[in-house]
Parts: C-alpha cells; sequence; structure tokens
C-alpha cells in the first residue's frame, strides 16, 4: 500500500494536495484496492461551490459504488476528464493520472484537520 508523505487525507480515504489556493483531489492507493476494479467516476460538480465534505461525486467499482466527499471547502474547478474514457487510472495510478478534481480552496485552515500520512496509515493499518 502507498501513502505519500507530501499529502494531507480523510477518513473516508481522499487525499489532497495544495498547490496555492488550488487543491488536488483524488483517492487513496488504500480506497482503490478496496473497491477493485473502477469502471466508472461520476462528477456532476464543477462550477459549484461546496463545502467540506459535502459529496462531490460518485465511483463505481465493479461490486460497490461509493460517494465522494470534499476533504476541504471550496469551488469545484475541474474534473479529470481522462477519467470518463479511462477510470482504471484511478487503479493505476491514484496519485498521479488518477486525480479526480481540482478545486479552489475557501478556507485553508480546514487542512489542518485532515490526517497527516502518518495518522492515515495508522488509521488503515489499525
Amino acid at each position: 500500500m502507498n501513502i505519500k508523505e507530501n499529502l494531507k487525507y480523510t477518513k473516508d480515504h481522499e487525499w489532497i494536495s495544495l498547490d496555492g489556493d488550488e487543491a488536488t483531489i483524488g483517492i487513496t492507493d488504500f480506497a482503490q484496492g478496496e473497491l477493485g476494479d473502477i469502471v466508472f467516476i461520476e462528477v456532476e460538480t464543477a462550477g459549484e461551490t461546496l463545502e467540506k465534505e459535502e459529496v462531490f461525486g460518485t465511483i463505481e467499482a465493479v461490486k460497490t459504488v461509493s460517494d465522494l466527499f470534499m476533504p476541504v471547502s471550496g469551488e469545484v474547478l475541474v474534473f479529470n476528464e481522462e477519467l470518463e474514457a479511462n477510470p482504471e487510472l484511478v487503479n493505476q495510478d491514484p496519485y498521479g493520472k488518477g486525480w479526480i478534481i481540482k478545486v479552489k480552496v475557501a478556507n485553508p485552515a480546514e487542512l489542518d484537520e485532515l490526517l497527516s500520512s502518518e495518522d492515515y496509515k495508522n488509521m488503515v493499518e489499525g
């Protein structure tokens, strides 16, 4: 299981990386492994401003559909269009080409409430 040290994590298995006031969000390597083969990702919230922990989309695997939750409040700027044709990128490269959305962060202080890589590792290995 790959857990990147430079990212923040949620208890719902999303990761977030910050570049200025823009954040990239995806699901963790652990989450994609638990879900199995991902077949579809739906995000219809582009252009919307959502609160922390609101659902921004869904991810569908062969055996289940799961909600995707906002790690922080902000405006959904863009959905990774490559995932429409290639949802398996989330399985193959969850921290790279498999990113899901980019967000303009409304309140950077919310990042301090997220899990560090160490905290997330302790949670999933529990």
